[in-house]
């Protein structure tokens, strides 16, 4: 797939909002994965990345309400004109979302599998012309965690997660980016820590930088 030129939509939480990036004049714009993406393809990334956003729906408001704006809920609200949809959420469903992983049969947003399948084919009607591609969560250093950030009990470890994104979305054969498995991005690594995942979680310049790159082979490759 050519990329230059393409109208590339961007679904995320604070990973694509460009959070862990350098920010000047209270902005990461320049600095965020999907900008970078745009830089180096020519393409034309529109933004809706908000930080601590989950892609199910939360049962209990949360401390912030931004984070309850569910991936599901924001699809109206992007741009009518697409080429390419990237979704990348899930670490947050993990970290600090309420919902349960439910079952493959689920369609309902207060469970991770209902979520995602909802999800999908909002997107896929809304855009039926444009390409869908899922990004799975990064390696964190909490995933084998037992207690979520508010000292409840988890899910499941964040590896579930990914298998479910790259199940549900085998179903509608959309493809599927394993940032998991190839990003090279590993922060038990202490020196990749250092350079591209400084706090565990949110990539640094560098690796943000990492990031575009492999979405950028990856839908060369399509």
């Amino acid at each position: 797939m050519k990329l230059k030129d393409k109208k590339v939509l961007f679904l995320g939480d604070s990973i694509t909002e460009g959070v862990g990036t350098t920010m000047v004049n209270g902005t990461h714009e320049g600095y965020r994965f999907p900008d970078l993406f745009a830089k180096n393809t020519g393409a034309i990334a529109y933004n809706y990345g908000i930080s601590g956003t989950r892609i199910a729906r939360q049962k209990e408001p949360s401390e912030n309400p931004k984070w309850d704006k569910y991936f599901g809920q924001r699809v109206d609200e992007m741009n009518r004109e697409a080429d390419i949809v990237v979704v990348f959420g899930g670490t947050n469903d993990f970290g600090h979302g309420d919902a349960p992983l439910g079952n493959f049969d689920s369609r309902d947003e207060f469970t991770f599998y209902g979520a995602l399948h909802t999800l999908i084919q909002k997107i896929i009607c809304k855009y039926p012309q444009s390409v869908l591609v899922f990004l799975t969560p990064l390696h964190r250093i909490t995933e084998n965690n037992e207690l979520n950030s508010f000292n409840k009990r988890v899910a499941a470890p964040l590896k579930k997660y990914v298998e479910v994104i790259k199940e549900v979305c085998e179903y509608y054969s959309v493809p599927v980016l394993d940032l998991y498995s190839v990003s090279g991005l590993q922060p038990a690594i202490e020196c990749i820590k250092d350079i591209y995942m400084p706090d565990g979680l949110h990539p640094s310049d560098a690796g943000a930088m990492r990031i575009a790159q492999r979405l950028e082979a990856f839908l060369t490759s399509l």
